[in-house]
């Protein structure tokens, strides 16, 4: 990983508004080199608005946005990043070798043809038309696209949807390449295990607002929650009536529960099956903390909601 301490991007007390609705309140990001940076929140936190800006599509009504250190509608920018969106109406009767040569050409010093390919997995692909293409492939052709440009920033958005288990995994591996190389790169994914696996930094967004940042340890550490796995006679519908107990549930042969009393858990196993094995405890893991920190925000605007209706 290379990183650098100026930031090649950032927001600075950015707002947005629509209408009475503020979908980004006061936020301050920065974005760095060689690093993977997981923008993570439910449906209406303020993620792809705040993507929007740093794109340029959409305007702050507050605070500043800066893309290399410029406004981000400029074109000496926006040359220096490659984005990957959701959808994408493209050309559908071109090739993708068409394609990629196309959008090669709009960029000073693009990667070559067959590098792109190779990197994006999509070799086998450069002479089929892009309707004839399946989903996922499609969705492989779409990430050559976004890096064929050779981008500094490379901005994600739910890149593997769509896509088997290898197609996953080799896109994993070309994002630590380009990582490994210097490129920064925002990711926003409802895959909690893909952002755990790749991201050096993790913010987590809630009604426009930073719950949480820094790396995954970070924010795992914030939560009290932690794993315990075993094998044992014990049922899952008996542990999970234990107090101490936040959820259990059978995997297979094992039992799994979660707790934020891990050891004296683990002591009443013990007690009550003296054949117990494979003992593990882990902390919490990404799924556990986005879900524990998204709650406690909705449960505190629900109180504020609460309190006003009252006071009114």
């Amino acid at each position: 990983m290379i990183t650098t301490g100026s930031p090649i991007a950032q927001l600075s007390s950015v707002v947005k508004r629509y209408g009475n609705h503020t979908a980004v309140d006061g936020l301050d990001l920065m974005l760095h080199r060689g690093e993977i940076f997981a923008l993570l929140g439910p449906n209406g936190a303020g993620k792809s608005t705040t993507i929007s800006m740093l794109l340029g599509l959409v305007r702050p009504d507050a605070g500043r946005v800066e893309l290399f250190g410029e406004d981000p509608q400029h074109i000496v920018a926006r040359r220096r990043i490659g984005v990957m969106l959701q959808s994408a109406a493209l050309p559908p009767t071109l090739r993708v070798g068409e394609l990629l040569r196309l959008t090669a050409s709009y960029y000073p010093a693009p990667r070559d043809e067959r590098e792109t390919a190779e990197l994006a997995g999509v070799a086998d692909l450069l002479k089929r038309p892009y309707a004839a293409l399946s989903g996922g492939q499609q969705r492989r052709v779409q990430f050559a696209l976004a890096l064929c440009g050779r981008p500094e920033l490379l901005f994600l958005d739910e890149p593997t949807v769509g896509m088997d288990l290898e197609a996953r995994q080799k896109l994993w591996v070309a994002l630590r390449h380009l990582v490994a190389e210097g490129t920064g790169v925002v990711l926003t994914t409802h895959y909690l295990e893909e952002a755990e696996a790749l991201a050096n930094r993790v913010c987590v967004m809630a009604r426009g607002r930073v719950l949480s940042e820094g790396s995954v340890d970070d924010l795992r550490a914030r939560v009290a929650l932690k794993r315990v796995r075993c094998i044992t006679r014990l049922r899952a519908a008996d542990v999970a009536a234990w107090p101490e107990v936040a959820e259990a549930r059978d995997e297979g042969e094992r039992l799994w529960l979660s707790t934020d009393r891990a050891e004296a858990v683990v002591r009443r196993l013990l007690d009550a099956d003296a054949q117990l094995g494979e003992l593990e405890v882990q902390r919490a893991g990404l799924a556990e903390a986005f879900t524990e920190l998204t709650q406690a925000a909705e449960n505190q605007a629900a109180e504020a909601s609460t309190d006003t209706r009252e006071a009114a």
